[in-house]
């Protein structure tokens, strides 16, 4: 076998995306240069580690083994650089996170910008996904870190509190409910919504409560983002679910009405999870360090 590491990489790229090109596009090589390296690669062992159809690729039983020492030998290699680095200057390293649409829109730009700044070896690939996708990335070991709602069970990993991202229900200054002093999630159902896009992880979870209620929302439009959810709402589209965070960096720019709401699945708070943060290699770890400084470790047993 003669692997370097830059099959390494583009194998665990090719594998984690289910696709060869853009598994070609993360490794920054083109699709006919990352075809040849992994035929290379599969003529050297004798054997196929992928079976390729339509929708992508699917990793045999040996591309599964070998996706499992790759990852290996990479985490290995991290920590070689971030232990190398302490006597040589310019070693670049760099850090995996995954986080959902909460933490990457309303917390993590100035976190991560401070963190840049503090180290300017160390490059941050950040990647927004569902919470869910998130803990099944982080159990098979694509990625070191991940920022998710605890409104999913982080069962077989550690975790550590983030931030507290309440959900607050906005409505147009002359919407009828802004007369009321107390508004609950009910209420807005009679209403039409400015809902958020069908695949993005909060929108899944408010259209859930409606329909755990026997209920149906109303949507008029989708909202790519929190932003643009807050100004179609402003402008009178409906009423709309979003995080405190984003409530609170649009007042005084936009005119709307804000209530709480108090409903249990409402009370969000996102957690950094990974496998093991006792493990992670040392550029990790002072990432870990920068978001969750003095956190204790959760008990995430459900």
């Amino acid at each position: 076998m003669h692997f370097d590491l830059i099959d390494l990489r583009l194998f665990l790229h090719t594998l984690d995306s289910g696709n060869m090109t853009a598994g070609a596009q993360r490794s920054h090589l083109s699709l006919a240069a990352a075809s040849a390296r992994i035929r290379a690669m599969e003529a050297s062992l004798g054997i196929a580690l992928f079976e390729r159809n339509r929708r992508g690729v699917q990793p045999t039983a040996a591309g599964q083994a070998l996706g499992e020492h790759s990852r290996r030998v990479l985490q290995q290699v991290e920590h070689l650089q971030f232990d190398l680095a302490q006597y040589a200057q310019g070693i670049q390293g760099q850090v995996r996170l995954l986080c959902n649409t909460a933490a990457l829109t309303e917390y993590l730009p100035e976190l991560l910008g401070d963190f840049l700044q503090r180290h300017p070896g160390v490059d941050v690939d950040v990647e927004e996904m569902p919470s869910l996708r998130i803990l099944q990335a982080l159990r098979q070991g694509a990625a070191p870190l991940g920022i998710i709602s605890d409104a999913v069970a982080t069962d077989g990993l550690q975790a550590r509190a983030f931030r507290d991202d309440p959900l607050v229900l906005i409505m147009p200054v002359n919407h009828p409910l802004a007369r009321q002093a107390t508004v609950t999630f009910a209420d807005s159902l009679a209403y039409g919504h400015v809902a958020l896009a069908v695949n993005n992880a909060l929108g899944i979870l408010v259209e859930e409560q409606a329909l755990h209620s026997g209920r149906r929302m109303q949507v008029r439009v989708r909202a790519e983002g929190f932003d643009g959810a807050v100004r179609m709402v402003a402008r009178g589209a409906g009423v709309a679910v979003v995080p405190l965070a984003a409530v609170k960096r649009c007042q005084g720019q936009l005119e709307f009405a804000s209530r709480p709401l108090h409903e249990p699945w409402a009370a969000r708070r996102l957690l950094l999870c990974s496998a093991d943060f006792s493990t992670l290699p040392g550029h990790a770890q002072a990432l870990l360090a920068s978001l969750a400084p003095d956190k204790l470790l959760l008990d995430t047993t459900r």
